[in-house]
């Protein structure tokens, strides 16, 4: 009963932050009839989470979760697009590399779980049901707060020149955006070589951090937020908390900490991963590859 109290708590505050970021974000955003674009985004994100909650509680598989995430991010700005009259040059660079950097997360996330057949993740999470739904309902926030900037930028009423800083922003985009693919791409090779089966990847970029992807994946997020800034106003604003959200997901809940959790516990008596663990900083890379 007093779990069940907690999830019902935590479900109802998720609700509430996503009503308030819609609120601040549909400052100054277009409307229609009487009702914010952005408050519109919100309301599809969370009901496709709840949607696909239905089908993966009653057969109790989280196979489609990423998945369904990235679809989340694509709908939301479709649907963006779909409702203004005027399309600026930032709303449909924006809505680009929102919609790229979905895509290729969600195929390649899905092709993984595919092939592992399950996330560990799930495992006691999955048989209670206010608990998995709170998964994909968090889903739908997380959608909603990291894509929050761009999708104020796309909806706001306010149209500046592109200028500089949104041309520093698309290389930083570009930046991180290679960063993230090519380190998922130097794992996945290294996880398919049978001899690596227990062992842990400390070449190409992750000789020079123990999480380049999620360094990539942080680049590509504060760069969205620097195109997106000259076009906000007021409470829109608020939405720049996005890559500060992203760093806080990856470092301190859901990315960094699980998966240097399970390395400690796996590699515990393994030498050669204590050095490399010493020498190798955690997420920001090294300037040269550590000796």
């Amino acid at each position: 009963m007093k779990k069940s109290l907690i999830y019902i708590t935590l479900f109802l505050f998720v609700i509430m932050l996503g009503v308030l970021i819609a609120m601040a974000a549909g400052q100054g955003g277009v409307s229609v009839r009487g009702l914010t674009v952005f408050a519109m985004c919100t309301i599809l994100a969370f009901s496709l989470q709840w949607i696909m909650f239905m089908p993966a509680y009653k057969f109790q598989t989280e196979r489609y979760y990423d998945l369904s995430g990235s679809v989340t991010y694509l709908s939301v700005i479709y649907l963006a697009l779909t409702q203004l009259v005027q399309l600026d040059v930032r709303a449909i660079i924006l809505a680009s590399l929102v919609s790229i950097w979905a895509i290729r997360l969600g195929t390649f996330l899905f092709s993984r779980i595919l092939q592992d057949g399950s996330d560990s993740r799930f495992d006691e999470i999955k048989p209670v049901l206010l608990r998995f739904l709170n998964a994909w309902t968090l889903q739908g926030l997380w959608v909603i707060v990291t894509a929050g900037c761009a999708l104020a930028a796309i909806t706001s009423e306010r149209h500046v020149p592109f200028g500089i800083l949104g041309f520093c922003g698309i290389a930083l985009w570009l930046m991180g955006f290679s960063i993230e693919v090519i380190a998922d791409n130097q794992k996945k090779r290294f996880r398919e070589n049978k001899q690596n089966k227990h062992a842990f990847i400390s070449n190409g970029l992750w000789a020079y951090s123990r999480h380049p992807n999620y360094f990539g994946e942080i680049l590509v997020w504060i760069g969205i937020a620097m195109i997106a800034y000259p076009a906000l106003s007021g409470w829109q604003h608020v939405t720049l908390v996005s890559p500060l959200f992203v760093i806080l997901l990856l470092t301190k809940v859901s990315g960094i900490p699980m998966l240097e959790e399970k390395a400690d516990k796996r590699w515990a008596d393994d030498q050669d991963y204590q050095a490399y663990k010493a020498t190798t900083p955690v997420l920001i890379p090294t300037m040269k590859k550590p000796v």
